[in-house]
């Protein structure tokens, strides 16, 4: 005897569904999935456009000051390729947030592509898509949702920032075009990640297709704005990260450059559709190529399978911190021209060092850098409880694996890949600033400087460990670590928070160098605590349960 499941009277009677039936529940259910780092990531937009405008208050507190800064960018190529043009230099909103109006637009972006390929290609890479489309979901419903879901989180952060922006002094006005450049730019790369997930058959690969058009978006406005005058800039009216720097806030307000990303995203979300509609159900525009019928001896152990499962990932952010090195050691021989008032010198020097404002610039840009490659420790970490919950990570525990042997792969392959990282950093910092100045002995010194932030990366990534290990249903709070650790080190020493209260962060031990004398024993001291945490994560891993 066999029993069905009898169909809702309007699909019986038509034999159809409609396309976008269950997209309410499925926004509900990801904005449920979604609540804490949704929250965590609008918070830290938040307080760093709001940290960044109540610290310029003083910085810019003249016409002068603020028209010698704005030259200062804008006459510098690789200034203007990293943060973009200061296209009213009497303005305190375009001065104060130059280094938050095309990054920031970037980051923004690249948040609403990993939460839309999260609740799309992502799921039905998991086989949960599957599930929900044997009932009555809609072919729709899922793309929708996630485009809901992306858009609705990048108004939110756009509105707080702008009344966070507006709460510092500065125009209303100026601070809602602020805010909805942002958003704008996450709205358009949403879509973008939407099409990506169409187009490829993983996850991953969609991730990083939509990334890599970021990346090409970032550097074609890069190029545009480092090629000439403002009238020249053409390049940059070719990218959407161009446009939401384009919309100029507190320099003029161009509300209707909006209308470019909004038109962006809505062709390129049409394409998404499209592709839902005709390709199979798992599969993709582009199929993936079969594997080889035995695996290679390079891939016979966990370490080679983990490096393998994540080289693509580490290759692209070498590229990222290159290029990041590069333009930092650029800009260090110049910061004395930036930097042409008492009150910016003041705040170089609480976040740097103490021994020259070159040193302590780079110091502090270092900060910055290695705080991005503790995201990189934190992800290639949480790789693990991926693994699990994919249940990939059963079978292979299943042979004669230990879980010991299974989880330190993927630990070395983020300590590994952090070193890898801030060495890139440090190589091409070392070499940029060394040939700008004539001296190639700051080589060395620049190197040096990057390598001693590895232990405090390297607590972070101890960190993910152990509550992978302890409550892995909290793996994220990782990244919330992260965001704590950056607000005390970036935001502390300018508002003058206590020093315990500093002293929370492994970032605020570390040696300021260049400049300051190299000690052995806090980065010992790191060390052991990132081994410690990563001890205890393992151990309380090879207890539990799996899944």
């Amino acid at each position: 005897m066999t029993a069905t499941l009898e169909r809702p009277g309007h699909v019986a009677a038509t034999g159809q569904r409609d396309g976008f039936a269950g997209t309410g529940a499925l926004l509900r259910l990801a904005v449920r999935r979604d609540r804490v780092i949704a929250s965590i990531w609008i918070l830290l937009f938040v307080i760093m456009a709001a940290g960044s405008s109540s610290a310029s208050q003083d910085l810019y507190n003249t016409l002068e000051s603020r028209v010698r800064a704005a030259k200062a960018v804008n006459d510098t190529p690789a200034t203007l390729a990293l943060y973009g043009r200061v296209f009213d230099p009497t303005s305190l909103g375009a001065v104060s947030l130059i280094k938050l109006g095309a990054m920031g637009a970037a980051l923004v972006a690249l948040v609403a592509i990993f939460t839309v390929v999260r609740h799309t290609r992502a799921e039905e890479e998991a086989g949960r898509a599957e599930l929900l489309g044997a009932t009555v979901v809609g072919r729709y419903a899922p793309l929708t949702a996630a485009l809901l879901l992306s858009t609705g989180i990048s108004i939110v952060l756009a509105l707080l920032t702008a009344v966070s922006l507006a709460g510092t002094g500065l125009p209303a006005s100026g601070a809602f075009a602020f805010g909805l450049s942002w958003a704008g730019a996450g709205i358009a790369f949403a879509a973008v990640g939407a099409l990506a997930a169409q187009v490829t058959e993983g996850a991953r690969t969609a991730r990083g297709l939509a990334a890599a058009v970021l990346a090409a978006a970032y550097l074609l406005r890069a190029a545009g704005d480092a090629s000439g005058t403002d009238q020249e800039t053409w390049l940059s009216w070719l990218s959407p990260i161009g446009w939401a720097q384009q919309v100029r806030p507190f320099a003029g307000d161009r509300w209707w450059v909006l209308l470019y990303l909004v038109f962006f995203a809505a062709l390129v979300a049409v394409g998404a559709y499209l592709l839902v509609a005709r390709r199979d159900h798992g599969a993709g525009l582009l199929a993936q190529r079969p594997g080889r019928a035995t695996a290679r001896p390079s891939l016979r152990s966990p370490l080679a399978l983990a490096v393998r499962l994540q080289r693509g990932g580490l290759v692209g952010w070498a590229v990222g911190m290159a290029l990041g090195g590069l333009v930092m050691g650029s800009i260090a021989s110049q910061v004395d021209e930036f930097a042409d008032n008492e009150a910016t010198r003041e705040m170089i020097m609480k976040l740097g060092g103490e021994r020259g404002l070159t040193d302590a610039f780079l110091s502090a840009e270092m900060g910055i850098l290695a705080v991005i490659v503790s995201a990189y420790g934190i992800s290639a970490a949480m790789r693990l409880r991926l693994e699990e919950t994919a249940l990939r990570a059963e079978p292979i525990l299943a042979t004669r694996i230990s879980r010991l042997r299974f989880a330190t792969s993927h630990v070395a392959v983020a300590l590994g890949g952090t070193t890898v990282l801030m060495l890139t950093v440090g190589v091409f910092a070392g070499f940029a600033h060394g040939a700008a100045g004539g001296d190639m002995a700051e080589f060395g010194r620049v190197l040096v400087a990057a390598l001693v932030h590895l232990p405090s990366v390297w607590v972070l990534t101890g960190i993910t460990v152990l509550v992978f290990g302890l409550a892995p249903g909290m793996i994220m709070a990782g990244w919330g670590a992260l965001v704590v650790f950056l607000l005390l080190g970036q935001l502390g020493p300018i508002f003058e928070l206590p020093q315990w209260a500093m002293d929370l962060s492994p970032f605020t031990h570390t040696p300021r160098l260049p400049g300051a004398e190299l000690t052995a024993t806090p980065l010992l001291w790191l060390t052991l605590v990132a081994a410690a945490l990563i001890a205890a994560g393992l151990v309380s891993f090879r207890r539990r349960d799996i899944g």
